[in-house]
């Protein structure tokens, strides 16, 4: 194994979320969960997202929980009364136990101190949808919103095994580049769309799965993208067209540092490419 493969492999490691963390983040959502079930008459509850979808990078925060309300429960008006309503409603559910609580339009938020080793957690509030899938809130636009998370898990798990468990690394090692830059690309589940749609099989190096993404990615990203589920909005609905396009650039970008560093390691000079691959990834590649 070459130097650079090394280090993909290192970075493909530090993405993994810890056994602690992993503790950690099911102490706390399940603490969530019986916080809500306690007040609120719910169908269902379960973790979705990135997390379920095993494609959370590290620091762990966003970690998404959906709570489905009984269409027939005490709290089945609640859908009539709109999307504000309900998160208002759900907050106060969430302060009787947490001190840091927010809605952030589409879910309330809870957080922990940083000291802990989950940042936060974003509690999503449901109903069932007829004709499958859910509808959740969307405050900001006083709406409500199809979705089906299962469908995504399911996609995303399909894809993995495609690629013979290369898809999931790569998702989070795209994910990674974007939290080192400040996550400039968003939200950060368009990566994971694109990814889904634009990888194919047989799965290479991740070095050269990286180069062609981005060069894809930044000539497409200005497109519109739909949910995968196909029953809600596009995934980057309320992205306006400037800032479709400095997304693109900032993929262009990333890409060009990409095929330096493939054209450097194909040279022999190993330990440059890597350096090139590093200004991605920062400490999220360690070195072999």
């Amino acid at each position: 194994m070459g130097y650079v493969d090394e280090a993909f492999a290192k970075a493909r490691a530090a993405q993994e979320i810890t056994q602690t963390e992993q503790k950690a983040a099911a102490r706390r959502h399940e603490e969530i969960r019986g916080v809500v079930r306690e007040k609120w008459s719910l169908v269902e509850n379960f973790l979705t997202g990135s997390y379920r979808r095993d494609t959370k990078t590290k620091r762990l925060k966003d970690v998404d929980i959906f709570v489905v309300i009984a269409p027939d429960g005490d709290q089945a008006d609640l859908r009539r009364q709109g999307p504000s309503q309900i998160l208002a409603a759900l907050k106060a559910v969430l302060e009787e136990r947490y001190d840091d609580v927010t809605a952030d339009g589409f879910a309330c938020v809870v957080r922990f101190g940083p000291e802990e080793e989950v940042a936060s957690f974003d509690v999503v509030p449901a109903f069932k949808r007829s004709g499958g899938g859910y509808e959740i809130p969307d405050a900001e636009r006083g709406r409500w919103i199809p979705t089906n998370p299962k469908i995504h898990h399911e996609q995303s798990k399909a894809m993995n095994e495609k690629c013979g468990g290369s898809y999931v690394p790569f998702v989070k090692l795209l994910k990674g580049m974007n939290r080192e830059a400040g996550e400039p690309i968003e939200p950060s589940f368009l990566l994971e769309v694109m990814a889904l749609d634009l990888i194919r099989t047989p799965f290479g190096r991740y070095q050269d799965e990286i180069n062609w993404f981005l060069a894809t990615a930044a000539e497409r990203i200005t497109e519109d993208w739909g949910d995968p589920a196909g029953i809600g909005p596009d995934v980057n609905e309320t992205q306006s067209a400037a800032e479709r396009r400095a997304a693109a650039e900032v993929l262009a970008d990333w890409q060009r540092v990409a095929e330096e560093a493939i054209r450097l390691e194909d040279a022999g000079e190993e330990r440059a490419a890597y350096e090139k691959w590093r200004s991605l990834f920062g400490a999220r590649m360690p070195r072999p």
